[in-house]
């Protein structure tokens, strides 16, 4: 560097008013620029565009992870796959600990038991076969693309993990709501993660999905098309983690020594059925609540409504494992119930929330290859995977002990040779750390003495990177969940797809998906097309079989026994209520668990008809702006000279119409009918007379021109379609989660909201 480049600063006295400027030359103000620049490699410059290893070793397979194959069917992963080690391990360490930001989600406490022993033509683990435990478990429910920091109710896949901490040490089922997967091969998990995350050069966008290179990746990936048919659809966007069902997605074995081995999937099914939200709603919710569905399930906890749960087992013999036109080893299938029927083995019940938040919900650590005896793994290509880069990706998160953390420490007795490493909590007395010891310190547990058995199985063939040949099939179970969905979930996973491809501003990759479209549906295809200005399709893809499967509706799981229980209810008032209905009303359904809310013109006393300013009145526990309609599953109004008000509140006028635009129950007595009809404007429903005592339904909504209160203020005992006592009926309505022929028949359409 010349004398002349460099810039020496002396201290020098100077006025107030003085100013020093500093000027470097050229060469120094763009050093920096130049240093980084050292480290850019730009991948759409230049000649070197192919794949290699962090080696520098060309790659010329990184779809398949090396395995035992006949040349048909597949085997095992071969752990010598140093490309596939490679790949793994580098994207499970992609994400250094961070002090505050962790991935999205919220757990509870509770326990598992199971009905009986019918578990036992299966297998001998305890926790599946005797009636007598009730095993201690934590959940975690999650979103999958966002940040710690991101909301609830995206359109996402949710987690669903379970620890069971059982006599025999901890099994983990680490699932999700859904029952498949994107991919089929676990050495492609690092390339579908980098796509749906938000993109490399803007981090944009955060909790979506909708954006290029998720759909480029899926577009060029056929195999996800069944699981982007299930995220699209209402399972994406769930009303709770209490109404969502949730699947081990993975195949694993079942055994027992000297018995046949069976393949296994496991099902969890709610005690409440599987609902969802709509999609206004659930944008709505994501800037009004972000925490809703956290709040939602500790609610439930603290309230006495504990979540329930029931686990389902699919069991095929390994004798069978051949009998299917597709392969049950691949994650991007399911098995048909029609084909593999579901079999209760037991109930899962949440009960208490953490302590504290941190140490128990971010440092629980899951991983798939925690298993009991009894309880084994299949050559499912994704699992495989999926039980090395789970631990490896805890060794990273949370250090080489991160198994004794409270959350995550057995309740039983631990005792091995492994010693040291970071953060070691546990202190071990003695002089011997090895096997084979003199003294004999933690031997060997024979099987019969309860030691984990692995049942043995014949592995032959060729080591090479290769997919079954029914693993090349792609479209049939897209086409089989499409055709078993109601009309209005097709029109919701059709509008879905319609959103997210708006967003992507490439059209090779709206045009590529929409052909994908074509070859699961051709109407599908077409509309989609049509709403995001892609190329219409003039002809199927492929031929729509037109098979279909009744439980991968949501409508299959509505509970035996209609219930409203957790589910909030706004009634909405003014000065000048009917108090003697609201009393009435909030007794009643409040008798069948529902939660109901005051919504007001303010936060605090609101006083009824016929009452002067010092009489008392009713606390509102929410204000109009403070609690938007999006937050509750139902209205109320009741009659009363606070009509005046409410009409002239264009607020008020907006929350009913936007109950209404999202298909929720809506209940009204006396004058507030007028209200409905004339000032919010229902399209198409018909209201019962203001001097009538008779119950109308049209709609969901539920009106009544005067309420008998002295029988409305009875307990619900039986939730049941009744036109003639408006609280059963209202209630019932409301059980029914939406009434979506406002949707079907174009109401909702008609209303601004």
């Amino acid at each position: 560097m010349r004398h002349s480049d460099i810039c020496i600063l002396t201290p020098i006295k100077c006025r107030p008013s003085m100013v020093q400027t500093v000027t470097f030359p050229p060469s120094m103000a763009s050093a920096k620029v130049t240093d980084v620049k050292r480290d850019v490699f730009d991948t759409s410059q230049g000649e070197l565009n192919y794949l290699t290893s962090d080696q520098g070793v060309k790659i010329s397979d990184t779809d398949n992870w090396l395995k035992v194959s006949d040349g048909t069917h597949v085997g095992p992963h071969l752990l010598e796959d140093q490309l596939g080690r490679e790949k793994i391990m580098h994207f499970d360490h992609e994400r250094i600990p961070e002090r505050v930001v962790h991935a999205r989600g919220t757990g509870a406490y509770g326990y598992f038991k199971v009905y009986d022993d019918r578990a036992s033509k299966y297998t001998y683990a305890p926790v599946l076969t005797d009636p007598s435990r009730k095993t201690p478990v934590f959940v975690r429910f999650s979103t999958v693309q966002g940040s710690r920091g991101s909301a609830d109710t995206v359109r996402d896949v949710r987690g669903f993990a379970t620890k069971f901490y059982t006599q025999e040490g901890n099994w983990d089922i680490v699932g999700n709501n859904i029952p498949v997967f994107f991919i089929q091969e676990s050495i492609k998990f690092p390339d579908f993660v980098h796509a749906v995350k938000p993109e490399p050069n803007n981090e944009v966008p955060q909790g979506q999905s909708a954006h290029n290179n998720f759909w480029d990746f899926v577009g060029l990936q056929p195999e996800s098309a069944h699981m982007v048919m299930w995220v699209m659809s209402d399972r994406g966007i769930p009303r709770s983690f209490r109404m969502m069902q949730g699947f081990g997605v993975n195949t694993y074995t079942l055994h027992k020594p000297g018995g046949e081995q069976f393949f296994v999937k496991f099902h969890w099914i709610p005690e409440l059925g599987v609902h969802s939200l709509v999609w206004d709603e659930a944008l709505k919710i994501s800037g009004q609540d972000p925490d809703f569905h956290r709040k939602d399930l500790y609610e439930a906890i603290e309230n006495g409504a504990f979540p329930k749960w029931t686990l389902c087992i699919q069991a095929i013999p390994a004798s069978k494992e051949h009998d299917f036109d597709f392969d049950i080893l691949d994650a991007t299938k399911l098995w048909p119930e029609e084909l593999v029927p579901l079999e209760e083995i037991g109930e899962l019940v949440l009960d208490r929330a953490p302590e504290e938040f941190f140490p128990e919900v971010e440092q629980v650590a899951f991983c798939t290859s925690n298993v009991v005896p009894g309880i084994g793994f299949s050559d499912d290509p994704l699992l495989q995977g999926r039980n090395f880069s789970y631990l490896d990706t805890q060794l990273s998160r949370l250090g080489v002990n991160w198994q004794e953390l409270p959350i995550n420490r057995p309740i039983c007795p631990v005792l091995n040779h492994q010693r040291d490493g970071q953060m070691r909590h546990r202190i071990t007395a003695g002089t011997v750390n090895y096997w084979p010891n003199r003294q004999e310190i933690f031997p060997p547990v024979p099987p019969k003495q309860g030691g984990y058995y692995t049942y043995p199985s014949k592995i032959e063939g060729i080591k090479e990177r290769i997919r079954g040949e029914k693993f090349q099939e792609h479209y049939n179970q897209p086409q089989l969940f499409f055709n078993s969905l109601a009309p209005y979930e097709k029109k919701h996973l059709i509008d879905a797809i319609s959103f997210e491809l708006d967003h992507c501003d490439d059209p090779v990759v709206y045009q590529t998906y929409t052909k994908v479209l074509n070859c699961v549906d051709f109407e599908l295809a077409k509309k989609v097309a049509s709403n995001i200005g892609s190329i219409i399709p003039d002809k199927p893809g492929r031929e729509n079989r037109g098979k279909s499967s009744k439980s991968l509706s949501q409508l299959y799981y509505a509970p035996k026994n209609p219930t409203i229980v957790e589910r909030r209810i706004a009634i909405l008032v003014a000065d000048g209520f009917n108090l003697d209905e609201v009393h009435a009303v909030r007794s009643a359904l409040e008798s069948a668990d529902a939660r109901t809310f005051i919504i007001g013109p303010r936060r605090g006393e609101i006083h009824p008809s016929g009452a002067g300013r010092d009489a008392q009145g009713i606390e509102a526990d929410h204000h109009f702006e403070g609690q938007r309609s999006t937050l509750f599953d139902a209205l109320y109004i009741p009659s009363g000279q606070h009509i005046n008000q409410l009409a002239k509140n264009g607020r008020v006028v907006q929350y009913v119409r936007e109950a209404f635009g999202h298909c929720k129950s809506i209940g009204a007595s006396g004058i507030a009918i007028a209200f409905l009809r004339d000032i919010v404007g229902l399209p198409g429903v018909e209201f019962q007379h203001e001097d009538s005592s008779d119950v109308t339904t049209s709609y969901g909504v539920v009106t009544t021109g005067k309420l008998d209160v002295k029988s409305a203020s009875t307990h619900i005992s039986r939730i049941e379609h009744d036109s003639k006592d408006f609280m059963t009926e209202f209630a019932y309505v409301i059980s029914r989660h939406r009434c979506y022929e406002r949707e079907l028949d174009g109401l909702t359409d008609q209303v601004a909201y």
